[in-house]
């Protein structure tokens, strides 16, 4: 365990001399200050790094990360973020990540408990009951807990667009995008799932806010 520890900080040694070897102004630049286009909503889920995975570099990316990549609008750390991202850094586009072999996503197909952890993965069994329909018919057990994937991904997206920080930056004109994206941690590859908004007109009439 403490080898383990102090590779880390050799680590973290080894990473600042490739950095500034390759740019010495690079951390300076760094400590003027932050102005990044994009905040990335992810899973907790070691394997999926946000930088990594679309290849940024630090500064480029706003991150915030919960089990199963989640938008609740109670969540406080979550509406945090999202409103110092959209009001302060102004970003101009929030991508919500999933990944395929999700465990949240898996423990919400189950009845087990499993926990505290059980409260918040309602809100993912909230979602199966919304598309239980299309999920149901789903004969092959993989292929119905990939579809269950992409539907979370989804639904994340539109309770972003109904949050009143984002439809504020809509009302006042700002040029703000919503993507829902899943990641397949077998091959490394992210898979748009064709849903941008840019508005609320998507949205049914009861949550488009009127300022």
């Amino acid at each position: 365990m403490e080898k383990f520890y102090k590779q880390l900080i050799e680590n973290n040694r080894e990473w600042v001399r490739s950095k500034t070897e390759n740019d010495p102004e690079f951390f300076s630049r760094l400590a003027n200050g932050q102005k990044p286009p994009l905040l990335w909503i992810g899973c907790a889920d070691s394997r999926v790094p946000a930088n990594e995975v679309i290849g940024a570099q630090p500064g480029e990316v706003f991150v915030h990360r919960n089990i199963a990549n989640m938008v609740v609008h109670s969540d406080m750390n979550m509406l945090s973020v999202l409103d110092f991202a959209v009001n302060a850094l102004e970003i101009q586009h929030v991508i919500v990540c999933g990944h395929y072999g999700c465990g949240g996503v898996k423990a919400a197909m189950d009845n087990r408990s499993i926990g505290l952890i059980d409260n918040w993965i309602r809100h993912i069994k909230d979602v199966y009951r919304f598309h239980h329909k299309e999920l149901d018919v789903i004969q092959d057990d993989k292929e119905r807990f990939n579809r269950f994937v992409e539907l979370n991904v989804i639904e994340q997206v539109h309770d972003l667009a109904k949050t009143s920080i984002v439809q504020n930056a809509w009302n006042k004109g700002q040029n703000l995008m919503l993507h829902g994206w899943v990641y397949d941690v077998k091959d490394g590859l992210v898979k748009d799932l064709n849903i941008s908004l840019k508005n609320n007109k998507s949205l049914a009439e009861v949550y488009q806010l009127e300022f």
